[in-house]
């Protein structure tokens, strides 16, 4: 399955510095159940995202990996993973990538996604981000690709 997401407007937060989304893994991933509690913060600050209930497991600059267990609430009538759970997942795991490698004074937002389902998903679906490393907060419009 590949999966396209463009993101664009890296902008200044305006926010207390540092990068939120970095610190807290940094904190949080090595401890036992952090990585579970780092997913759950970020379903926090993103409901629909966390809606899945897809757990990251892993996150560097320009790359992210995030699972997401084939269970009945993801499924559709097809008892397969449902095409919105799919791409739930997909923009979780680019966005993630993403925001560990933003500068500390940049946010984005994303403005478009594009999918390709190749055939139905079932059992463990893991997503993985190789993305770009953004090196300023300037207006810049990347693409994140994200494998499943």
């Amino acid at each position: 399955m590949n999966v396209a997401a463009t993101v664009k407007s890296l902008v200044p937060s305006g926010d207390a510095p540092g990068n939120f989304l970095r610190n807290a893994w940094q904190r949080l991933s090595s401890l036992p159940g952090g990585k579970r509690v780092f997913s759950r913060m970020v379903g926090m600050a993103a409901p629909y995202t966390g809606s899945i209930g897809a757990t990251v497991v892993e996150v560097a600059e320009g790359h992210s990996r995030v699972v997401l267990a084939d269970r009945r609430a993801v499924r559709n009538h097809l008892n397969s993973i449902h095409a919105v759970a799919l791409v739930n997942l997909a923009e979780l795991t680019g966005n993630v990538a993403l925001a560990y490698s933003m500068p500390s004074d940049a946010r984005f937002i994303v403005t478009g996604i594009s999918i390709e389902y190749k055939k139905k998903a079932r059992g463990t679906i893991t997503g993985t981000c190789e993305c770009p490393v953004p090196e300023t907060n300037d207006r810049t419009e990347y693409q994140v690709p994200v494998t499943m």
